[in-house]
């Protein structure tokens, strides 16, 4: 294990109820807010309106940006930016899942920098400022609700890249399951896959001795499998809903990596495949994961048996550990295509035609991956495999 230092300043208010308190943490910022949400679902179940009552309540002077994308564009996050510059917006609200979450962050960085937002995207330079803003999380899925990373997609050149800075916190984050029991049942599906996804790219690296951390991320993964199944017969149970938004907030808020750096190797690959085609993140994740972990498994087979055995309760005796292995990549593979997770890129009706684009878009800043470094080949081999 790494020395290491973690810090998380987000706070997080979890329940029923919650919503109540932006009268409390938004006066602490500012008059000026301006409300970011996606295509209309906090419309339609009435949380739009809960949140303008709230923000009257308080004399908030508010501005909108409606309309984000599932996979958030540069586009949004410009329209976002010039809005609180000519406004002299001085806190932003997220309302929505990890899209709108991940655009905000952009925004909330992009509307103190005198370039283009897409600089702070592409690493051109690392955003030192940001507007502060808060969330409300309607989606168990990235996580991004209680870390400092965002994923902004240019549909104009076919490019999807994640990127993050200490100044990308949230300063709150509202979770309330009832806020999530409108989701549909296949974007749940996706978020399940999400959620799963973070915790294998955790997974799977070399450093020695993180045991706390490996039976951390394994109880996730299990408790995310044994609630999906009674969730997705009942998609307004509360406790079901609790359970899955909170390991989808664990997964990616930092505390199960400590100590050592996990792969991610795959939702670069996922990236490029929705920047060309805009499918959705979990789908993509759904289909690549599984192709990813066989392409991959020589390089570590025992740990990919310690996966197989103790949280997919595959019999490793008489088996090589490759073997072990293999079968604990079938039985995800299995769990996924239960829950209604696709498994091929047919799917989405995408042939070969633009795996060399893909390949181009995931390979921009040469090799990848902290588990196993993935050259041309390597990513060509691996949409091949999941067409």
């Amino acid at each position: 294990m790494q020395n290491f230092m973690y810090w998380n300043p987000t706070k997080l208010l979890f329940g029923k109820g919650q919503l109540e308190t932006l009268k409390n943490e938004i006066p602490q910022y500012g008059e000026k807010v301006l409300l970011v949400y996606g295509g209309g679902s906090i419309k339609r179940n009435g949380l739009y309106d809960q949140v303008k009552k709230l923000l009257n309540e308080i004399d908030a002077c508010v501005f909108e940006l409606s309309g984000v994308e599932p996979n958030p564009k540069i586009s949004s996050v410009r329209e976002g930016v010039e809005i609180c510059k000519r406004e002299g917006i001085e806190f932003l609200l997220a309302v929505g899942g990890g899209s709108v979450i991940d655009c905000t962050k952009a925004i909330a960085a992009g509307a103190i920098y005198e370039g283009d937002a897409w600089d702070l995207v592409t690493k051109k330079t690392m955003a030192k400022k940001a507007l502060p803003f808060g969330t409300i999380l309607t989606l168990a899925a990235t996580g991004s609700e209680m870390n400092a990373g965002s994923v902004i997609t240019n549909w104009e050149t076919n490019e999807k890249y994640g990127w993050g800075s200490p100044v990308a916190f949230p300063k709150f984050s509202i979770l309330d399951p009832v806020n999530t029991f409108t989701v549909p049942k296949d974007q749940t599906v996706y978020g399940i896959v999400d959620i799963m996804s973070h915790v294998l790219e955790h997974y799977f690296h070399h450093e020695e001795n993180t045991i706390l951390q490996d039976r951390m991320c394994e109880s996730l993964l299990i408790t995310v499998m044994e609630t999906a199944p009674k969730l997705l017969k009942e998609l307004d149970n509360y406790d079901h809903r609790a359970t899955i938004l909170y390991n989808g907030t664990m997964a990616l808020n930092g505390m199960l990596s400590m100590g050592y750096r996990g792969d991610w190797a795959t939702h670069n690959i996922e990236h490029a495949v929705s920047a060309v085609y805009d499918i959705p993140h979990g789908g993509g994740l759904a289909i690549l994961f599984p192709n990813w972990m066989k392409h991959v498994l020589k390089e570590k087979p025992d740990r990919f048996k310690q996966l197989a055995v103790r949280v997919f309760g595959v019999e490793a005796k008489g088996k090589s550990d490759e073997e072990a292995g293999l079968e604990g990549i079938e039985k995800l593979r299995d769990f996924w295509n239960s829950i209604g997770a696709p498994s091929r890129l047919a799917h989405y009706h995408i042939d070969d035609s633009k795996i060399a684009l893909m390949t181009d878009r995931a390979m921009v800043n040469g090799e990848f991956g902290n588990f196993k470094k993935l050259n041309r080949y390597d990513v060509e081999a691996i949409y091949q495999a999941s067409l």
